[in-house]
């Protein structure tokens, strides 16, 4: 089985990986690359022999992850059946050409054939909904990609079980390090619990509308910023972008537009978008809880906590709901130092608004990162996902650093 890191080995994001075997090949994860490529510009492709591709199997629905997907042939694409459902619910609201996603889906710990290949997926905790690590296997080799992780979520005793009976014989462990070269904290990563208990006690100290910038997709923050809600008698406002991510989880048991505490509540550019595209049919399915700012906020926006996007920002200001309001900010903070999150900063600061941080990663810090590989015990440990490559050394595992672009063999 040969193996080929078309981009991640010293790099996070744009994650893209070629395996081969008897002639065939595969496409693990198929990103887009954080770094920027240009206004309008195609991003770089791998080069791929595509007559012999058989399928692209993505880890989970992230775009660093599967972004490169519209500019390829189409193809198989294997992924979890609710990650591909929630690709499809976003893709309307996103400005490009949907991806084509036909394919097989992955089933935690059922294996499946692609060619030579036998692939079984497992279920790991992750801010993407439906995320799999994956063991590869093909000519008596044994390859494990461990995807995108963290012991830390609303998954965290599944990961335990995981860690308690690992795969075996494990001849290469290709293992995520983004959370590598970050300020290590003494008590580890904050919990999902840990995160609802802070957003508790800042929805009570808030007098006026709570903002919080999540994204849609992080489900588990969904559910946090749900239970806080709930527990401070506030209602959480979704627009209709959430409430079609929610519902396309397929998980009846996450929080829903219809729910108690949950309302919709459509911003003017959505509204024109819905009217655009003439999404009616979605908005009606959605709109049983359907709160306007002016008419039903205003008045009490303590009462409130809004999923905040940029496009909120003319409705929040002709509506008056900014008196005595706090902007949380529960995404990866490194965001907030890039160009596009600058209107957003004066914006704020033009309304003396103050920006707390509440957020746990998604990925797995250090200590879990090492719990992880010495669990598997593999052969030898591949990094990717990182830029700190030479940090896995400490793992007590043989390491071996492999380039981007150059075959080796397992």
């Amino acid at each position: 089985m040969d193996v080929r890191i078309h981009r991640g080995s010293k790099e996070i994001g744009g994650t893209c990986i070629e395996i081969a075997s008897a002639g065939k090949r595969i496409l693990i994860d198929a990103g887009l690359p954080l770094k920027g490529f240009g206004d309008g510009a195609s991003p770089p492709l791998p080069q791929l022999d595509f007559d012999s591709l058989l399928a692209v199997v993505i880890s989970h629905p992230h775009l660093d992850h599967y972004g490169l997907l519209p500019w390829l042939p189409t193809m198989p694409i294997v992924m979890g059946a609710a990650a591909r459902q929630i690709l499809l619910a976003a893709s309307p609201f996103m400005r490009q050409a949907p991806p084509m996603l036909a394919g097989q889906d992955l089933v935690d710990r059922y294996p499946i054939a692609i060619g030579p290949f036998t692939i079984t997926p497992y279920l790991v905790d992750h801010s993407a909904y439906d995320a799999y690590a994956l063991l590869i296997e093909a000519e008596g080799k044994r390859l494990f990609y461990s995807g995108d992780f963290r012991l830390h979520g609303r998954k965290s005793a599944l990961m335990e079980r995981f860690l308690s009976q690992p795969p075996a014989e494990i001849d290469a462990l290709l293992m995520e390090g983004t959370a590598l070269g970050r300020s290590p904290c003494d008590s580890g990563p904050q919990t999902e619990d840990e995160l609802e208990a802070e957003f508790c006690a800042s929805f009570r100290e808030t007098s006026g509308l709570a903002l919080i910038q999540a994204s849609a997709q992080n489900i588990d923050r969904m559910v946090t910023l749900y239970r806080a809600c709930k527990k401070t008698d506030r209602t959480l406002l979704i627009d209709l972008y959430t409430a079609v991510i929610l519902e396309a989880t397929g998980n009846p048991r996450l929080p829903q537009s219809h729910w108690p505490h949950v309302a919709l509540c459509v911003p003017l550019r959505q509204r024109i978008q819905i009217k655009r595209n003439a999404w009616f049919r979605q908005l009606d399915r959605h709109a049983r809880r359907r709160l306007f700012l002016k008419r039903d906020v205003a008045a009490h926006p303590e009462k409130f906590a809004l999923l905040y996007r940029d496009l909120w920002r003319h409705d929040l200001e002709k509506a008056g709901c900014l008196t005595g309001a706090l902007f949380s900010y529960s995404q990866w903070p490194g965001y907030m130092q890039r160009d596009d999150f600058a209107p957003t900063r004066a914006w704020l600061g033009s309304h003396g608004l103050p920006i707390r941080l509440i957020h746990t990663s998604g990925h797995a810090d250090a200590a879990g990162l090492r719990r992880f590989a010495q669990a598997i015990s593999p052969r030898r440990l591949v990094p990717i996902h990182t830029v700190y490559p030479e940090d896995y050394n400490d793992f007590g595992i043989p390491v071996t650093i492999q380039p981007d672009g150059e075959w080796w063999q397992i």
